[in-house]
């Protein structure tokens, strides 16, 4: 980051739901109303809180970081899991669109067992280029060597350059690919 003084790098709380629930959807677009099983914007916003609140789940603020300005508002965040973990995480967004009578098989695990997974990164478009989607990937990093797991993985949207470029400069190389929500992302890993 340009300035370190001015942000600060800290784990998500559940209090952190609204701000962080409409980064997380511009990150992840369509698969939001995949997982939350809605089709309009209000509606998935307001499944990305509650499931941002719930530990045990995916989405949850036990998975998240954020990157906090001087007055403390959430310039960015970075939401990752083990792979290994994804099946038990996935459980409450299964229940939830089962509870809807929904279809649950457009939910596809994108991790592999050894590999801790990016799900979801992005920064508030005022704190762009300041270099805090470099910091939060590298804080990201640090939590999986931090937790035992040799191996970091994400996915980026084949429609996205600018963010494989970033990926790619990180050290980041594509390994296979996957449909999410009608969309071709490549997974992409790196050692840590």
């Amino acid at each position: 980051m340009n300035d370190n003084a001015k942000f600060r790098i800290r784990p998500a709380e559940p209090a952190d739901a609204y701000p962080v629930s409409l980064l997380m959807y511009e990150a992840i677009g369509d698969i939001a109303h995949t997982i939350a099983g809605t089709t309009d914007l209000p509606d998935t916003l307001a499944a990305l809180e509650e499931l941002f609140r719930q530990p045990g789940c995916r989405l949850s603020f036990s998975n998240a970081i954020v990157c906090e300005d001087q007055e403390g508002g959430i310039a960015g965040f970075a939401l990752g899991y083990a792979g290994d973990d994804a099946e038990a995480l996935d459980e409450p967004l299964l229940r939830r669109l089962r509870e809807q009578g929904l279809p649950t098989d457009g939910l596809v695990p994108e991790a592999r067992p050894g590999e801790y997974y990016l799900d979801s990164l992005a920064v508030s478009g005022a704190y762009r280029g300041a270099g805090i989607g470099t910091t939060l990937i590298e804080a990201f990093e640090r939590r999986a060597a931090e937790l035992g797991w040799r191996k970091a993985m994400l996915v980026v949207d084949r429609a996205n350059p600018k963010a494989r470029a970033l990926y790619e400069r990180l050290g980041y190389r594509e390994d296979g690919s996957v449909e999410l929500s009608g969309h071709l992302y490549d997974r992409m890993i790196k050692p840590v």
